[in-house]
């Protein structure tokens, strides 16, 4: 962990947000008691020293997928053009397309890769930082002021992740410029971020899905894994408030930010982003007058009080909670269907089939998406069929109470490809011995039906991205009995565990190519059959990967992951949920 030391710059901000007076003498007090207040004449003795060059640090972005993966501002149009043919479908075209669109109110404009769809300044991440939400305000104004506006086809939003940034927009002045550029708030905190950014025009989405473009989503947010942000939208960049700002008023991704105009001024000039950027001494001043105590105490003295809707909810009576079986968000979920007051002995795993193979850096979105539910998905056609329109689908992270929704939704991240079902996007398998190609979800009741248990093969990094339970407890339900992977995002691979999956990784550098596996196999996994806990911490089994109707196959053997007694007690009772509920019920 990496420990900011207290100082008197803190002290200031707790004083600027409305902390009371002794709280900030608590902070002072323990903060000096513990070792943790900042002493100019302290030498704290590190493991590591690290030296940072302030004047090297530059302007940067993160994507097109991934949150890690750091984009410089200066090499963004560059970046961009790399990693467009990776964001299609093989057989698409990374070229120009160049598609007409006619909107309702008789706007025209040509839509292409690249182009910038989704703008969004949104999330808590830095929302609630005033400086650089003053930074957007102001390069707003300056762009209203040279006469630029956002682009057509952008959809732009405002959602700060604190009430007190309207007041201080309003106290700056800053709240018509947003707006006249679009950005009007829509909600307070989590939106585009976690896939609520709402519908798209529908004449942009069908000229996106009918010409396979790659489009483009900018936000203020902390994710941007494929398929998170906006089903239609292919790659997603994070970026600061103000840098949302500048690429609704470019319109496309395939711009040099630094050298060419973001448009045409009313003085018929060119107009740069260094032209409309705001300087420090603007940002700093405007905060000074702007931002004070008396917005958040006045804005946060009755947060919890909630609104009308929220006071006249009816509360149940008892203590414990009432199932209600006609919910489409809350369901009783069957983790503890059949379990007896001992768990189960170990078995080792036969005649499996693989139900997906997945490459590397497969995230919790991949396996578990927190998005838009699409109509024609198992998880939608389930919602349908229990009287939820379209409209008021909501999103998986919102139903996340409802497992017959989750469990549906598993593997169902549109941008997911299933190597089981090659040239495919979205979540398809084969079903074997027919071959027939169908959702996954749908394969994995097929095979429950036929006592077939499931397996997913994957690559480097598998479960990584945000920590997710239901990407441990999805393929839990789904059946699957193991999954054999490269390697493992160590809080995923701990969540396998406690939904009772196998985490297994190949050895020697082995791998899904190495062996040619295909998917086709059935697999036998052996060697915890009647094991006990102990036994299992840092165990080797033995795989056979065989086709159907030989008794000869290809075989290999991988790491158990469970690295820990407490992991390994865990795994022994069927998972933590039943691991705890045996200890209570014994207590």
């Amino acid at each position: 962990m990496t420990i900011f030391p207290i100082d008197s710059e803190t002290l200031r901000y707790l004083e600027l947000t409305g902390r009371p007076p002794e709280l900030l003498q608590l902070v002072e007090t323990y903060a000096k008691e513990q070792g943790l207040w900042h002493d100019p004449d302290a030498r704290p003795a590190y493991t590591e020293h690290v030296e940072l060059d302030l004047s090297s640090v530059e302007p940067s972005i993160a994507g097109p997928s991934r949150p890690q993966d750091r984009v410089r501002l200066s090499e963004a149009k560059v970046r961009f053009a790399e990693a467009l043919p990776r964001s299609l479908p093989e057989d698409a075209d990374a070229g120009s397309a160049g598609v007409p669109v006619r909107l309702a109110n008789g706007t025209e404009f040509t839509l292409d890769h690249g182009h910038v769809v989704i703008a969004a300044i949104t999330s808590c991440t830095n929302t609630s930082n005033p400086q650089v939400m003053i930074a957007a305000g102001l390069l707003a104004r300056n762009a209203v002021e040279r006469g630029l506006s956002s682009k057509p086809w952008v959809k732009t939003t405002l959602a700060p992740g604190s009430r007190v940034a309207m007041d201080y927009f309003d106290r700056a002045g800053l709240t018509e410029p947003l707006e006249t550029l679009g950005f009007g708030l829509v909600g307070f905190g989590c939106t585009t971020c976690i896939g609520n950014s709402g519908p798209l025009l529908p004449e942009i989405s069908e000229a996106i899905n009918s010409n396979t473009l790659a489009c483009v989503s900018v936000l203020s947010g902390n994710r941007n894994f494929e398929g998170r942000i906006h089903p239609d939208v292919r790659m997603n960049y994070l970026a600061s408030p103000p840098l949302v700002v500048a690429y609704a008023l470019a319109g496309t991704m395939d711009i040099d930010l630094a050298s060419e105009p973001l448009g045409t001024g009313l003085d018929g000039e060119p107009v740069f982003l260094r032209d409309i950027w705001p300087t420090m001494h603007d940002i700093v001043e405007v905060s000074t007058v702007s931002v004070g105590a008396d917005l958040f105490r006045r804005d946060y003295a009755e947060v919890f009080n909630g609104d009308d809707t929220w006071r006249n909810l009816e509360v149940p009576e008892g203590h414990r909670y009432v199932w209600d079986d006609s919910s489409t968000y809350v369901r009783k979920p069957p983790y503890f269907d059949g379990m007896g007051p001992e768990p189960e002995p170990l078995t080792d795993v036969r005649g499996a089939r693989v139900l997906a193979i997945l490459g590397d850096s497969v995230t919790t979105d991949h396996i578990s998406p927190a998005g838009s539910i699409k109509a024609a998905s198992p998880a939608g056609q389930w919602l349908i069929e229990h009287g939820v329109g379209p409209a008021d689908f909501n999103s998986y992270g919102t139903r996340r109470g409802n497992h017959e929704i989750m469990v549906r939704g598993t593997f169902a991240n549109t941008r997911i490809r299933n190597r089981v079902a090659p040239g495919t996007e979205g979540g398809v398998t084969l079903h074997f011995p027919d071959g027939e190609e169908l959702p996954i979800y749908d394969a994995a009741v097929r095979y429950e039906a036929e006592g077939v248990p499931l397996v997913v093969l994957a690559g480097k990094e598998y479960g990584s991205g945000s920590s997710r339970d239901w990407a441990g407890k999805g393929p839990a339900l789904l059946g699957i009995r193991a999954v054999i992977a490269e390697t493992f995002e160590r809080i995923h691979r701990s969540n396998l565990i406690g939904m009772g999956v196998l985490p297994l990784e190949f050895l020697g550098g082995e791998n899904v190519e190495s062996l040619a596996l295909t998917g086709h196999e059935l697999l036998d996994i052996e060697g915890i059959a009647g094991l006990d806990a102990g036994g299992l911490v840092g165990r080797e089994l033995h795989v056979r990967a065989r086709l159907e109707g030989e008794g000869t196959g290809q075989d290999f053997t991988v790491k158990l992951r469970i690295d820990t007694p407490t992991e390994a007690e865990y795994f022994s009772q069927g998972g933590i949920l039943r691991y705890v509920a045996r200890q209570l019920a014994g207590a």
